[in-house]
């Protein structure tokens, strides 16, 4: 009966639309994004919660809970499921209600607006291809270009169905759990493909829950994050918020045991000062919370000496004089230096980064760092690809792309598995496979050749740095915890966005002494406006103690306090004076001028000469 009525009042809301663009013709109105219908309020629907769904769902969790408790299987107590569990539920015959279980969400999914009322015949055939769209999928979410964001479905009908959906991800995850049989069984492949199928198909819907409660992540939709296959269907905010919340559960279990991480460190020497305390400390200590002095400063770290800390390191560790990293061709990426060797230390070095890098991504730091594809891969577990050699070589890459294109006669190529390696003034043959330098290079083995080449320049070249890098990224961060991200979404992890919109900082600031519409605060946007990309970076840098943009948008702010929006705030009695910044408030101290260009000029020169150093204002 929800069903019918569900599709009652979809077939209504698709009649309304119908009648809206008959008689609004002669009128231009514009089309949601991405050609999206739009939708009609859920709430509009009132259905009762159903109380047999909720009874199904009780019985279910006493019968995992009985099965987990006579299970010999410790794996079976860790992931929440049990073998047996799996087989009753293989057994019950349940297949018509998650039908229209599907079928329900697919009309809420039209009156929220989220899809058209005639696309519901071809979602089947749509499902079939989300494997092979899966990275489309993802990189809409994580750049917010698909337009299929609820904002309130909680709130109305998809509540409704909470329990059929908890039902059916224990009915159907349970036989997916890494039990040493069960993903070998024919069934069990068959609860797989259901399960990525319901996921990828109610994937707005889910996502729309679960921003409304995390918590089930941890419970009753738990097979999202520990399904591998379930995992691009999250988005990015919402893997975010759940990594945020695992590692501050860890932190604070760190507290507890070993207190505050306390750093007195020398402003000229930071790296050297911070390698040495992080190398003499374990994982768990680091895990601490982070405390920064500079040696003969006064200052006290509410979070503004923490970020100018990572900030140096961020810099630093690049720095040609250790020999740790090198620069692609655009000079904007960094992947380990294959000659690093040259510094005795290097692969203590590369430990040391990578806990650096693991302690700003659990603690919510942002670095000024960009890694190359191949080494996010690497801190993810993911082995790279040839085409990943584009960011790192591009010309090294389209030849490469013209060997697998062209037949090696064609262009003249005789090629053997071996390739030059150039160091320190000598050249050497390093063979891809065991005597590769006088084995010869075939059409029919070339892309085995161009997966080999490249798999050494991003892998076997630098594998001892790697490796350490690695050994200290993951002593801060679990490796369980990080592999919910992909590549790009890690990248945005650690380095936030790369752009610094000014639209976003303004509508997210706050006024104390000064109105919108003084001609000061006019002066001072247009100011803004008018900045280069570094300058702008400076000013950020000069006011929160960090040059990148959190996450989630200028609304999302940190200061002492927890999220700190940017302020001005009007200094009285001190016209043309210079202007100062608190970074710990993130609350820039603006000063009455006489014009634009003399406030222009103060602002310049603030966000130049204090840049460095912990300053009062």
């Amino acid at each position: 009966s929800v069903s019918v009525r569900l599709s009652s009042a979809a077939k209504l809301h698709q009649q309304k639309l119908e009648s809206s663009n008959d008689t609004s013709t002669d009128a231009p109105e514009e089309s949601p994004k991405n050609g999206a219908v739009a939708g009609t309020p859920s709430s509009a629907v009132s259905l009762s919660t159903g109380s047999s769904e909720l009874k199904l769902l009780r019985v279910l969790q006493t019968l995992n809970s009985l099965c987990i408790e006579f299970a010999h299987d410790e794996n079976a107590k860790s992931d929440g499921y049990s073998a047996e569990f799996a087989s009753l539920c293989q057994s019950i015959d349940l297949e018509s209600l998650w039908n229209q279980l599907s079928l329900c969400l697919r009309m809420v999914s039209v009156l929220e607006g989220v899809t058209n009322f005639s696309a519901l015949d071809d979602n089947e055939e749509d499902n079939n291809d989300d494997d092979n769209e899966t990275d489309n999928n993802n990189e809409d979410a994580l750049t917010g270009e698909s337009g299929k964001k609820l904002q309130n479905s909680v709130a109305g009908l998809i509540t409704r169905f909470l329990p059929a959906i908890e039902a059916f991800f224990m009915a159907n995850a349970s036989s997916t759990s890494e039990t040493p049989d069960s993903t070998e069984t024919e069934e069990a492949d068959t609860e797989n493909k259901r399960l990525v199928q319901f996921v990828a198909g109610n994937k707005v819907l889910l996502n729309a829950l679960l921003r409304s409660n995390q918590n089930l992540l941890e419970k009753g939709l738990k097979a999202m994050v520990k399904m591998p296959k379930c995992r691009p269907f999250l988005d990015f905010d919402v893997k975010r918020q759940w990594f945020k919340t695992q590692v501050r559960r860890l932190r604070q279990q760190a507290n507890r045991r070993h207190g505050s991480l306390r750093l007195n460190l020398r402003r000229k020497y930071v790296f050297e000062d911070s390698f040495h305390a992080f190398n003499h400390r374990s994982a768990e200590e680091l895990r601490g919370r982070l405390q920064i002095t500079f040696v003969d400063e006064e200052g006290v770290d509410a979070g503004g000496l923490s970020r100018e800390f990572f900030a140096i390191l961020a810099k630093e560790m690049f720095n040609p004089n250790y020999a740790l990293f090198m620069s692609t061709e655009d000079g904007c990426t960094f992947q380990p230096n294959p000659n690093s060797s040259i510094n005795i230390d290097h692969l203590r070095y590369f430990r040391f980064v990578g806990r650096i890098v693991g302690k700003a991504v659990v603690d919510g730091f942002l670095l000024d760092a960009h890694f190359t594809r191949s080494l996010y891969k690497h801190m993810l577990g993911i082995k790279p690809t040839h085409n990943d050699m584009q960011a790192i070589d591009p010309d090294y890459y389209k030849n490469l792309q013209m060997i697998l294109q062209h037949n090696l006669e064609d262009i003249g190529l005789e090629l053997t598995f071996s390739t030059e390696d150039h160091s320190f003034g000598r050249s050497k043959t390093i063979d891809l496979i065991p005597n590769g330098r006088n084995i010869i290079v075939t059409e029919e083995r070339k892309e085995e050749y161009v997966n080999l080449v490249c798999q050494h320049r991003m892998t076997t070249a630098i594998e001892k740095q790697i490796k350490a890098y690695l050994e200290g990224f993951h002593d801060m961060v679990d490796t369980d915890l990080i592999s919910i991200f992909n590549a790009k979404e890690l990248e945005l992890l650690i380095s936030g966005m790369p752009d610094i919109d000014i639209d976003d900082l303004k509508r997210n600031t706050n006024y104390n002494g000064y109105r919108p519409a003084d001609r000061e605060i006019e002066w001072f946007w247009n100011i803004m406006f008018s900045l280069s990309r570094s300058e702008k970076a400076a000013f950020l840098q000069f006011v929160t103690g960090s040059a990148k943009v959190p996450l989630a948008g200028f609304s999302e702010l940190q200061g002492m306090r927890g999220i700190q929006q940017f302020s001005i705030n009007k200094v009285n009695g001190s016209q043309g004076a210079l202007m100062s910044a608190h970074t710990c408030f993130n609350a820039l101290d603006l000063p009455v001028y006489k014009s634009e260009e003399e406030m222009k000029e103060k602002l310049l020169y603030a966000i130049s000469e204090g840049a460095g150093g912990f300053l009062f204002a």
